[in-house]
């Protein structure tokens, strides 16, 4: 909730520090993408850290760095001590976003699991919803400085809890070796593919843009031929050859591409089509995290009567309906046909967020948690830059609002893809015997 809280209210504090730090608009961009690119670039590696140190140990120091950066930010003179103090809060945010699914993994039954994955998911909507409007609050009446400071006395709360707690299992595992050549690659190449991602709504298709994803590309392939080679390899064949973790992660990949690339436009379309200002537009689309905070303990009790498959694919099918009901919104579109759209999608999404989740950590052994973990952290980072690149894209020169219709069609097309994924899922939830072997 705390990384999650302090990525919505920065979006609405960016435009106040750009103006107080007297910086330029790319500069201020980079106060997001610096740590955009870190935690995509580091949340498997940081996953295997935890499986191999213990998970509260690598959660703890995490919470410390966050809290840390964040009191630096607040005190920053100027936007080069922001930027490099992002970075290090990435690398923070990717140290104990892992870590809270290998902790859950660890401590709870493989019939209860869900049921607290589900208030992760509902903990993530409720700060979806609050953070514009705390972040607005603080902003006018305290200054950005302020919403550094939001987070660091729950991070403190929640590191004395980690640490005074004790631990019932050894904190380290039985988990393989630490593959940092494997880590490397895997870090330049999801480094080159988010910020490729990222920069093109603002630059387009250009040679960079060709040049960061030839990166990527090139930098997989080396990945895959040093995984093959390695007796210890970062990403073990086994867990991604899982019949529920890799349909799983194209799932969530498939899902938030679909909603965050069809909220970049749909956001367009309310203030520049409608004529709505950002408090207005914000209020159209707060029915979205309502429904995530409400679907994400439905979802479980669903996935609990009626299996993961099920319950994911009608919620892709939720997902796909609200794309396309999205599509066919005009000028003449009402606040419950807008609402109604947003309802759709974040229904859609808290579902399957928390199943498909379940379904990854529930899925590994215990000594790969925190791997899986951490490719559930990566498909969520990645999913949302593909979608608004692809709505993008789709767009061409035409404005972002104006475009809606096309943009929400193509990721309706992107979310029947992810309800074909679905549908591998096995068909019961029951993770297999060594799935819910103890650590």
């Amino acid at each position: 909730m705390l990384v999650a809280l302090d990525g919505t209210v920065l979006t609405v504090a960016q435009p106040t520090l750009q103006h107080d730090l007297h910086a330029s608009l790319a500069a201020v961009q980079w106060t997001s993408t610096g740590y955009l690119v870190t935690v995509a670039a580091l949340l498997v590696f940081a996953g295997r850290l935890g499986d191999h140190y213990g998970h509260r140990r690598v959660f703890s120091l995490g919470v410390a760095g966050f809290a840390a950066s964040s009191a630096g930010i607040a005190l920053a003179p100027d936007i080069g001590w922001v930027i490099a103090l992002r970075v290090l809060q990435g690398v923070s945010g990717a140290l104990l976003q892992p870590a809270t699914l290998g902790m859950l993994r660890a401590v709870w039954p493989a019939d209860r699991l869900p049921g607290a994955i589900a208030a992760r998911t509902a903990a993530i909507g409720l700060s979806a919803a609050a953070g514009p409007l705390v972040g607005g609050a603080l902003t006018t009446h305290l200054g950005w400085r302020a919403v550094f400071l939001l987070g660091i006395l729950p991070a403190a709360a929640a590191l004395l809890a980690a640490l005074a707690v004790p631990s019932a299992r050894p904190e380290r595992t039985a988990a393989p070796g630490l593959d940092l050549p494997g880590a490397g690659l895997l870090g330049i190449a999801l480094a080159c593919l988010v910020h490729s991602l990222v920069a093109l709504p603002d630059t387009g298709w250009s040679a960079t843009t060709a040049l960061g994803l030839a990166a990527a590309v090139l930098a997989t392939a080396a990945l895959a031929r040093q995984e093959r080679r390695t007796a210890r390899p970062l990403l073990p064949a086994e867990l991604l050859r899982s019949p529920a973790v890799g349909p799983a992660l194209g799932v969530l990949l498939a899902a938030s591409a679909t909603v965050f690339g069809t909220l970049f436009p749909a956001t367009y379309f309310l203030q520049d089509v409608l004529g709505l200002d950002p408090l207005q537009s914000a209020l159209r689309g707060a029915p979205l995290a309502v429904a995530m905070i409400l679907a994400a303990p439905a979802s479980a009790r669903l996935a609990r009567h009626y299996g993961a498959r099920t319950t994911v694919v009608l919620g892709m099918a939720v997902i796909t309906s609200g794309a396309l009901l999205t599509a066919r919104l005009g000028p003449s579109s009402g606040t419950v046909a807008i609402g109604c759209c947003f309802l759709l999608l974040g229904s859609g999404f808290g579902a399957v967020m928390t199943t498909a989740t379940s379904a990854i950590v529930r899925g590994a052994a215990a000594a790969e948690a925190g791997v899986a973990g951490g490719l559930q952290q990566t498909a969520m980072n990645i999913g949302p830059a593909l979608g608004v690149a692809l709505a993008t894209t789709v767009a061409g020169r035409t404005a972002p609002g104006a475009a809606l219709t096309a943009s929400a069609l193509a990721t309706a097309a992107v979310a029947t893809a992810g309800t074909l994924l679905a549908l591998r899922l096995p068909r019961q939830a029951a993770p297999s015997r060594k799935a819910v072997e103890q650590p």
